[in-house]
């Protein structure tokens, strides 16, 4: 958070939220033109081996780039279903970004948050602004905290259920779209911290033995729906990981749709074991018990339901390397380095299953709020993974 004074105040305010009586240029106004705002620039710094991967990657960063554009697009018309305004949109990106740590995202949501006007300043609007805030900031940092009366809170202040599923999805992507990031920055071998981050949140705590998920809010119902999204109804009762959260998340179509393309692409990566454990690494510490279930993670299932650390102890060497990689990356993506990458180098991964374990690592961290956030998750002895 760049912190400015403003004229003729006392006190300190982020730039984006100032008044708007006068001009305050953001910290990199350069930022918010960047030509890819998904990997912001980084794509230009990857050269031989590494751009092969990202060439090879196409499918994914394509899906990433439209769900960008659909979130995020240049102009906003809100509607009586659809009220969140691009500034709202883009506060909540900042916020995500922000707890992340990752400067680069920060840079960009600041510079193209910078120059819209705010919400009117009525005690309604204040209200709406600081429950949206804190809804971003703890499903960023500690998913597992989010439950129902959090949902309620912001329907209270005038969310609709398709608001509340586009905010959702924004958290959700931007903390996809930071570790990728990090990712990248790792494999580049560069610095992805400029400025000191949060503090590191803790684990969720032991997961449940079992779990069923049940929506929280109100599903599209087919009699209801638009040929669009029937269509997509239709395909996330063939998608796993949509299968369960589809009929609400189709609140959003066009969003549901490059999810739901992001998830096809990364399909063979899912099939891989390291996947597998990266992906109940990061929903053990995000605390999705109807996640960590759906990945087998083999007979380190036991150890990591207790806690990562655990399972440390009675992993293999290239076990131990994953684990390491994923929870660094879900705990704290500034921090991720090349030195959680070098291990799994040392044991022969090549730099393209590397970024496929780093996308889909991050992939369930996205998912893993979907869940969390969306939905409840009820014990059960019949349940099926």
């Amino acid at each position: 958070m760049e912190p400015r004074r403003s004229p003729g105040h006392s006190h300190w305010y982020h730039e984006t939220l100032a008044t708007r009586d006068f001009h305050t240029a953001p910290l990199c106004p350069e930022a918010a033109d960047v030509e890819d705002r998904f990997l912001l620039g980084l794509a230009a710094q990857c050269t031989g081996e590494l751009q092969s991967v990202l060439r090879q990657a196409g499918a994914s960063l394509l899906a990433a780039r439209r769900t960008c554009d659909r979130l995020f697009p240049a102009g906003l018309a809100t509607s009586r279903t659809h009220t969140l305004t691009l500034y709202d949109r883009l506060s909540s990106a900042l916020i995500v970004a922000q707890v992340t740590g990752i400067q680069r995202l920060c840079n960009h949501y600041a510079a193209r948050l910078n120059p819209l006007s705010g919400p009117d300043p009525s005690r309604e609007s204040n209200r709406r602004l600081t429950l949206m805030t804190e809804y971003s900031r703890q499903l960023a940092s500690q998913p597992a905290v989010i439950d129902g009366a959090a949902l309620h809170r912001l329907n209270e202040a005038g969310l609709t259920t398709a608001d509340i599923v586009t905010l959702t999805q924004i958290i959700g992507f931007v903390s996809y779209q930071a570790r990728v990031v990090a990712g990248i920055h790792a494999l580049l071998a560069l610095p992805v911290r400029w400025i000191p981050g949060m503090p590191l949140p803790q684990d969720a705590e032991t997961l449940r033995q079992k779990a069923r998920w049940q929506t929280s809010l109100r599903p599209v119902e087919k009699r209801d729906a638009c040929p669009h999204q029937l269509e997509l109804l239709a395909r996330c009762q063939r998608q796993r990981l949509l299968k369960e959260n589809g009929g609400v998340l189709a609140h959003d179509a066009p969003v549901l749709e490059c999810l739901n393309l992001l998830i096809c692409s990364l399909e063979p990566q899912r099939q891989s074991p390291e996947s597998a454990l990266a992906g109940a690494v990061c929903a053990r510490i995000n605390g999705s018990s109807a996640c960590f279930y759906r990945y087998g993670a083999g007979k380190l299932r036991d150890a990591l339901q207790q806690n990562v650390e655990q399972a440390m102890l009675v992993a293999a060497v290239r076990e131990q390397a994953v684990i390491n990689l994923a929870a660094q990356l879900t705990r704290s993506p500034d921090r991720f380095s090349a030195a959680h990458i070098q291990p799994l180098k040392e044991e022969g991964q090549d730099l393209h299953s590397l970024f496929g374990l780093i996308q889909f690592t991050a992939l369930t961290g996205w998912h893993n709020r979907l869940m969390l956030a969306l939905g409840s998750t009820e014990t059960t002895d019949a349940h099926s993974d």
